[in-house]
């Protein structure tokens, strides 16, 4: 049975005196996937919501579009293996490359090549509203209150929750949301998505094509996620607290 914690004992030293404490750590572990059969990858990823998390990552990198294309999704007995089968033959990317994406994110998808995503959503935010969903990200955080250590990422229709995603890695929770989207066949007009991790170039691919048109993060982009949004129409707001953030690109979404 996978766990998302798993209990550690540690001392600490502090003003020259040693104490004893048991606590809980976040769980980071490696899961491969396989897909009809044949082994693709190996996650490093914390081994909950796995089958959100296979289906996600296929439909990030454009291997899939639908929930209907998959025959079936499963993890194995000992929950180090997700099985994926699909209604149709899928050729195993010749090479994957190494991302940017803490525990070791992989893709192959040519993140410089001309994109086919353009949002052109008339969605548009009071700058006061922005502080809703840094306070929507904050209760989304509960394995974080309990370990540390761990990325969160919600997908929000402006007004609620539609889904929450935890793991070690911030790529991880923006493949968990697709899966989700996938597996409960909810896709909303108005869709924002915020996150706690660093928005690089692979955060922002997986944005898009989860047709998001506003992504919120509570840290930094990067200089080519910035490039990247400004090409795929997303508005892109770093550095998000209840008083103050930054816009990056496309700041028609976001009133004065």
């Amino acid at each position: 049975m996978n766990t998302p914690q798993k209990p550690i004992h540690y001392k600490q030293y502090e003003f020259q005196t040693w104490k004893t404490f048991d606590a809980e750590t976040i769980v980071e572990a490696p899961v491969s996937l396989t897909v009809n059969g044949k082994v693709w990858l190996t996650f490093m990823c914390t081994p909950i919501d796995l089958e959100a998390l296979a289906v996600g990552f296929l439909y990030n990198e454009g291997l899939i579009k639908k929930m209907n294309e998959v025959e079936d999704v499963r993890v194995c007995e000992h929950g180090d293996n997700i099985d994926v089968w699909l209604k149709h033959t899928a050729e195993q990317p010749i090479a994957w490359r190494k991302t940017s994406g803490c525990t070791g994110g992989v893709t192959a998808v040519d993140l410089l090549a001309k994109p086919n995503i353009s949002l052109s959503s008339n969605i548009k935010l009071h700058p006061d509203v922005i502080e809703s969903f840094v306070e929507m990200l904050l209760k989304a955080q509960e394995l974080y209150r309990k370990t540390g250590g761990v990325h969160t990422s919600v997908l929000s229709d402006g007004e609620k929750t539609l889904f929450s995603a935890e793991d070690i890695g911030r790529h991880n929770t923006l493949d968990k949301i697709a899966g989700f989207c996938l597996m409960n066949d909810v896709w909303t007009e108005s869709r924002i998505l915020i996150t706690t991790g660093r928005i690089s170039s692979e955060m922002l691919q997986k944005a898009a094509q989860l047709n998001v048109p506003i992504l919120i993060s509570r840290t930094s982009p990067s200089s080519l996620s910035i490039e990247m949004a400004e090409r795929y129409g997303i508005t892109l707001i770093g550095y998000a607290r209840k008083n103050r953030f930054n816009v990056y690109s496309n700041m028609q979404r976001v009133g004065v």
